[in-house]
Formats: C-alpha cells, sequence, structure tokens
C-alpha cells in the first residue's frame, strides 16, 4: 500500500483545513487507518483512527471535538477535516494503514505498516 497525504498549509488560529490521503496499491485484508502528527523536538503522536468499516473512529483528547476522521473507499481516499485550528496543532501530519482483520482503531504509531510522505499544517496566532 502506498499513501500520499496532502492538504496541509499555513493559516491563522481558528481556521480549518482539510487533509486528505491517497492510497494505491492492495493488501488482502482491508486496512485500519490512522492519521498521526509530529512537531519539532517531539515524537509522533496519534491524532484521530479510523476501523475498516469506516464506523469506528477514535481520537486524541487534544483535537476531540475539532478534528473528523473519514474515509471513502471507493475513492481509495481518507480525510482529516479540522477546525477550530490552534497554534499547538502545528506540526507534520502523517496519514497511515494497517492491515485488521477486525474493525478496531489502533493509537499506537509502531503498529502501522505503511505511511504516508507527510504534510506540514502550521496554524499561526
Amino acid at each position: 500500500v502506498q499513501l500520499q497525504a496532502s492538504g496541509g498549509g499555513v493559516v491563522q488560529a481558528g481556521a480549518s483545513l482539510r487533509l486528505s490521503c491517497a492510497a494505491s496499491g492492495r493488501t488482502f485484508i482491508p486496512n485500519a487507518m490512522g492519521w498521526f502528527r509530529q512537531a519539532p523536538d517531539k515524537e509522533r503522536e496519534f491524532v484521530a483512527g479510523i476501523g475498516r468499516s469506516g464506523s469506528n473512529t477514535d481520537y486524541a483528547d487534544s483535537v476531540k471535538g475539532r478534528f473528523t476522521i473519514a474515509r471513502d473507499d471507493a475513492k481509495n481516499m481518507l480525510y482529516l477535516y479540522m477546525s477550530s485550528l490552534k497554534p499547538e496543532d502545528t506540526a507534520v501530519y502523517y496519514c497511515a494503514a494497517l492491515p485488521m482483520l477486525d474493525d478496531s482503531v489502533v493509537r499506537a504509531p509502531g503498529i502501522y505498516n505503511y505511511w504516508g510522505q507527510g504534510t506540514q499544517v502550521t496554524v499561526s496566532s
């Protein structure tokens, strides 16, 4: 599976952005998907995840209520809708995929098999 993230940019606090992740290639097992982010001098952290069915989602407390993860399997796309952005949301955002046998969402980045290249989101105050 190859992943390509896009949609980052420089925005002011309070603005909205939509990140996209295009997936190509195939696995025999459908994938759980996730968004992670990494700020300078910090570890990569879980932002949001979605199970293979699309109905099971999970969010980091820091983004709950502001971010929404969604997938469109017909288009092989993953999205992250971000609103009410804050300067502390500034980071490189990565999408990731993990073949799963059930509808679980996984938070640990080390478990994911496939990663996109990242897209920079910068939120100014």
